[in-house]
């Protein structure tokens, strides 16, 4: 009896492939589409370099080559990088640093001579 269930190997997604299109801007890496179960996405691919960061929620894959279509690849993850908490992306400004003491010493030191005489 068949399966409708995809083949798994690996313990991996059914299918997880990218089409190469084209290269990046800078021409170190290459332009992709990434397709996965209920997931298409465009993004880039660049080789590793000893001391580069890695971006959070990024992922170091291998490409392995299909034999039955040009520039089509099955992705191997090796690792993925934790996502940044939700709580430390973007906000509506820099944190908040400045305690009132801290004003009050500011406004000591560099407040015009007018305002320290008036102060005193």
């Amino acid at each position: 009896m068949a399966s409708d269930a995809p083949d798994k190997t690996d313990g991996a997604d059914p299918f997880d492939v990218v089409l190469v299109h084209g290269a990046t801007v800078d021409g170190q890496g290459a332009r992709v589409l990434r397709a996965r179960p209920g997931q298409l996405e465009a993004g880039e691919v660049r080789p590793l370099r000893e001391g580069q960061p890695l971006l959070p929620g990024g992922e170091v894959v291998r490409l392995v080559e299909r034999s039955d279509h040009a520039n089509v690849y099955d992705v191997k993850v090796d690792y993925k990088t934790p996502a940044l908490p939700a709580s430390t992306k973007a906000s509506a400004g820099p944190p908040q640093v400045a305690s009132p003491e801290y004003r009050a010493s500011w406004e000591r030191t560099f407040a015009k001579r007018s305002q320290k005489a008036r102060a005193n």
